[in-house]
């Protein structure tokens, strides 16, 4: 199916049902069956991927309420509604890296978009996501989360794309976040310190078996963040709304958990990651029953200078 440069078509992505999304710019690959997971991320005028694949790792179906780390640990997952687990004010036991990730969603294709939904086992969310080509070749990821059950439920949700580090890469944000909250240390910093972004924003392909997490504390100023490839040029832009998505966060990890060099852009609703914690810090987002909470993200792949 091919409706203004864009085309739709189904595929298969090592032994799984995917959709393939393309146009003069961009080929993008999805598998519902895996948490409608994002596992392929092209610039076509460069041939840059950026999405890291599952290397040696098998590509199986999670099993619900397993550690994400013992996954495949590749492409771009959706943490909600939780990204550690914890348990809910209701009593619910939320898995690690929330529900989304670990259960098959349902899809529907129209001309220019792919629609992706699925239902939460321990919280009465429908939760969807659709991936839409733009005219100027930029990625639109629009998601909705409706509140199905009979009372007020809070979420937190991050963005959790494994974008693979080949090469010197420099993180790019905003001017004014300058000073970033580290909440989970690693091997060389210290969890609940703030750090100088100047000394974090360098990245390199290089295997230290390190990992680090960092938030900008409290709502960003801005709501955009860029990787931009040191030696080729090619960069990667993201861009939400600050008014329905505040919060910012960058996952580091050179070896500790997976087994290349990735980084995690995760603009987010809710933070420090475990919902409990959002509740209690005022960060989550609640809905009344049948209430519905929209916004969007866009992706922007390019080459040269990112101004």
């Amino acid at each position: 199916m091919k409706t203004n440069g864009t085309t739709i078509v189904d595929a298969s992505y090592k032994g799984f049902p995917s959709i393939v999304m393309e146009n003069g710019f961009v080929r993008l690959e999805l598998v519902p069956e895996l948490g409608a997971k994002l596992v392929s991320m092209v610039y076509k005028p460069t041939g840059k991927e950026w999405l890291l694949d599952s290397g040696s790792r098998p590509l199986l179906p999670p099993v619900y309420g397993s550690s994400f780390a013992n996954g495949d640990m590749s492409g771009w997952d959706e943490c909600f509604p939780t990204i550690n687990s914890c348990v809910t004010e209701s009593g619910a036991t939320l898995p690690d890296h929330g529900e989304a990730w670990s259960l098959p969603w349902s899809y529907r294709r129209s001309g220019t978009s792919v629609l992706c939904t699925v239902k939460g086992v321990m919280l009465p969310f429908l939760f969807s996501r659709e991936v839409t080509f733009m005219e100027n070749g930029t990625i639109r990821l629009s998601y909705e989360v409706r509140n199905e059950g009979e009372r007020p439920q809070p979420f937190l949700w991050a963005a959790h794309p494994q974008f693979a580090i080949e090469e010197p890469t420099e993180i790019v944000l905003p001017s004014g976040m300058q000073q970033l909250l580290c909440v989970y240390g690693g091997m060389r910093h210290d969890t609940g310190q703030s750090y100088a972004f100047t000394g974090e924003s360098l990245l390199r392909p290089d295997i230290t078996g390190d990992g680090r997490k960092f938030y900008y504390p409290g709502q960003a100023p801005e709501g955009w963040a860029a990787l931009h490839g040191q030696a080729s040029g090619n960069y990667l832009r993201l861009r939400w709304p600050l008014e329905q998505v505040p919060y910012f966060g960058v996952w580091i990890d050179e070896g500790m958990f997976n087994d290349r060099s990735v980084c995690a852009l995760e603009p987010g609703i809710g933070y420090y990651d475990a919902l409990d914690a959002a509740v209690q810090n005022g960060t989550a987002r609640t809905l009344m029953p049948a209430e519905a909470y929209s916004w969007h993200l866009d992706i922007e792949l390019g080459i040269g200078d990112l101004d």
